[in-house]
Formats: C-alpha cells, structure tokens, sequence
C-alpha cells in the first residue's frame, strides 16, 4: 500500500530564541536525522520561511543542510506556502500572492535548486476557491486540504483516485485523511503497537487493495508536542506493508481522476463549524468580539498600506512590518475553542497597530482608529478573562473535541495501549541513561499522562 505522509513545519514570526531552539532540538533536528538515516523513507514537507530564517538565525544550520540533502535524494519534497503563515481565505488576493512569492525567494535563498515545490500547502490547511485559483494560477500543480472538505462527512473520499478541481482538470486536490492522522498526531500508535497491526488492522482490506493512505499534521508532534512519537514514525517507515510516496509521486502513480469542488474548510473543521456555516470559527467567529476587532485592525494596516508611495523611503520597512504581523496565530489564540492566549493576541495587534502607526501616509483618523483596536482587543481579552467568559468558551470547545474523540474515531483496545505505554517508558529510561534527563522528565510526563487518560480512551476502568 502506498503512503504518503506530509508534514507541516512552522514557528511565528514572534516566537521567542528559546522557543525555536527547543523545538529544533526535539523535533526538527530529530526528523532530519531520521531521515538522514532511514534511505527509504519519504515525506512531503511544507517548511514556512520564517522559520527556515529562524534557523539561520540561531545557528540551525545543520537542519538547513540536512533538509537540502534529503531534498536532493528524492526523500522530501517541499511544498510551497505563505511565508508569515496568514490565514489566506480571508486574505486579500493581493497580499496572497506576495506571501507564496516571499516564501520561494526566501527558501530559494537557502535551498537553492533543491527547493522547487510542485504542490501548495495553505497555512492551517485554510481553504476556499479563491485559494485555489490563486495558487493554481502561480503555477503549481495541486494542494491539500483536510477531508471534511471534500463532502463535510467522514470517509466519503474514494482513496484509489486523485481529485482535479472542479473545472481545473490540470490542478490536482489533495485531502489528508483524519482517522489515521488523529491517531499518529494524537500518540496512539506505539512501535510494538504498530508492528503488531494496530493501524494495519484501522486499514483492513485497504493494505491489499488499490487504494492509498494520505496522513497528514504538524511536524512539532513528533518529539516535541508527544515526547517520542519520533522514534515511532521511523518505526512506521519500516513496516513492510506501506511504501512511502511523495505526493507529487502519488499524483503520478495513481491513475483514476475525478473532479471535485471542495468546501471552504480549515484543517481544525468540526461538524459543527460545517452545520453553522461557520468554516473558520477558530479564525474568524462573528459571536468573538475580540476576533471582529482583530480583523477589522488587519483590513486597516492592509488598506493604509496601500496609500503607502512605493518611492517613500518607509516603504519598505513598513511593508515588511506588514507582512510579518498578518500571520494566522493571533486568531487562533484569541478563539478560547480551546486555545487562549493574551501574549499571542497583544503581539500580533501591536504589529498590525504600528504598521499603521509608522505609515507616514496613514490618516489621523486610521491611527486614532489602530489605537482604538489595539486597546480594544488587549482590554477586551483580560475582561474576558476575569469575568469566566474563557472558561464558558473553552468547556464549549472540549464538548466538541471529547464528541470527535468518542464518536469519530474508535476505542483503543486496552492492550495496545498498554504497549505504547511500555514503549514511552522504555524510551524515557533510555534516555536517562544516557544523560538526557529533560527528555526523560518529558517522556515521564507523557506516560502520566496517558496514563490518566487511560479509563476514557480505551473505555477501561483498568
């Protein structure tokens, strides 16, 4: 069976050193080496610029280094995006395709020939048609996107085709598949697990027939979000049963087409975002005061930019400061579904307020009206915070997220997860044997955590 696995590495523009090299130490660099190490194994990798930058920055050249080689064997391909990871449906088609356009010149820079993306990966899996017809007009082959996109139902994707967008028979369309994503993102696959058939046994017949798995999440869960879930995707890599493709490779091995037009989705799409009409509910909600300031204080950096004078010798600077502070983070932290936080929203309506503030073109009254938002959203957040409205938002969103654990995906058998369990020990006492004792401390903290999840997970009281 084929598999192709994609990745999405990223950082914000407003991440702080420590952060960036934590990361990169239990993560990135972890990958890279894996892969360094696994010939056989592939993977199509979006890696936003910003955080290539990053690398550049604190002395990750090994990761750059590594990341061009593995692209010049063949075992990665990139995939271009936005370089600030905005959140493009609610872009302006302008600002769009300057993002894509600084994301190449910049990995271009540093990967040279190797970086030559085929396919497009919209930062949070955000999509529309204007999103498509964008990126298929720059030049690019096909996207991805998450499945409830493509019909709003679980399993309606025919996985031995390849979808072409509606009227664009030349433009292929991706859609990543959730159950077995969730289960790998999620850590409930373990290597004597998944040796022994766990998700073998999620694919049944499929391991046999013509059809595909397409997964697809963020790079950061492998080693830094689940402690250990890296040495586990290696593990993946060897099962006999699955040979790992590129999906531009996939694009070329499977034959079937069939046309689709997909929904406008996101890759955090619940049932009922699509039920509400509500497709980016954690990026733009109409009930979310703090998201219709944010919005409206990013439509104003962007429109008084464009009063900006190209020939004015604060062009640049402004415009770089306006590229950086659209990214997509501050919505997300601003939507309490689950994700809250006011350091991320203050930051990301200061950028967008001084992109204002330092226009010299800018109006009096669109900056007193910059002030207003930026105050407005601060204050706003730490109103909401001492007044419980965070916590009746984020119970809302655990509802939602505990109905798509219980009724979208299916128990874990007490056994298997018993495995991955002893496997996150093992892993965590070798690691302090050989001295790595914050990763120890983080792999014991995975186990307790497990652990105290085990009753509502496998539906044991064990």
């Amino acid at each position: 069976m084929l598999w192709a696995n994609f990745l999405h590495f990223y950082q914000p523009p407003t991440q702080k050193e420590y952060w960036v090299k934590k990361i990169t130490n239990e993560c990135y660099r972890v990958l890279v080496k894996g892969w360094l190490e696994n010939p056989q194994a592939r993977a199509t990798l979006n890696i936003n610029a910003v955080l290539v930058e990053f690398f550049d920055k604190y002395g990750a050249h090994d990761v750059i280094d590594g990341l061009r080689t593995l692209a010049e064997r063949g075992q990665i391909e990139f995939t271009a995006s936005a370089k600030y990871h905005p959140f493009l449906p609610l872009m302006p088609e302008s600002e769009i395709r300057r993002q894509i356009e600084l994301n190449t010149e910049t990995n271009r820079h540093y990967f040279g020939d190797a970086y030559n993306p085929k396919g497009f990966f919209p930062p949070e899996m955000g999509y529309n048609r204007k999103v498509a017809d964008v990126v298929r007009s720059m030049g690019f082959d096909w996207l991805i996107i998450d499945e409830l996109a493509f019909s709003g139902k679980m399993h309606d994707i025919r996985r031995d085709t390849i979808y072409t967008l509606k009227n664009s028979d030349d433009f292929s369309i991706f859609f990543r598949e959730r159950d077995a994503s969730f289960r790998i993102l999620s850590a409930e696959v373990g290597v004597s697990v998944f040796s022994a058939g766990m998700l073998l046994k999620l694919l049944g017949d499929r391991v046999n027939s013509d059809e595909y798995l397409l997964t697809a999440m963020d790079g950061e869960t492998f080693g830094h979000h689940r402690p250990g879930l890296d040495a586990l995707l290696f593990e993946m890599y060897n099962v006999p049963e699955l040979k790992s493709v590129t999906l531009s490779e996939l694009r070329k091995v499977v034959t079937k087409r069939a046309e689709v037009e997909p929904l406008p989705s996101s890759w955090a799409l619940m049932k009922k975002d699509l039920e509400q009409n509500t497709p980016f509910s954690r990026w733009q909600d109409e009930t979310n005061e703090i998201h219709k300031m944010q919005w409206e204080l990013t439509y104003l950096a962007i429109d008084s930019f464009k009063k900006l004078d190209e020939k004015n010798p604060a062009w640049k600077t402004v415009r770089h400061a306006l590229d950086r502070a659209v990214h997509s983070d501050q919505y997300w932290w601003a939507s309490a579904s689950p994700w809250w936080s006011i350091e991320m929203m203050e930051m990301g309506a200061k950028e967008l307020r001084d992109v204002v503030l330092d226009n010299p073109q800018a109006t009096g009254t669109e900056k007193t009206r910059a002030e207003e938002l930026y105050r407005g959203i601060v204050f706003t957040a730490f109103d909401w915070q001492r007044n419980d409205k965070i916590a009746e938002r984020i119970k809302a969103s655990d509802e939602d997220v505990t109905q798509r654990i219980t009724k979208e995906m299916p128990h874990i058998p007490l056994e298997e997860f018993e495995n991955m369990v002893n496997n996150l020990e093992k892993q965590m006492l070798a690691s302090a044997s050989h001295k790595e004792y914050e990763r120890a401390a983080q792999l014991r903290d995975r186990v307790i955590e497990l652990n105290a999840k085990k009753a509502d997970i496998t539906g044991s009281s064990a």
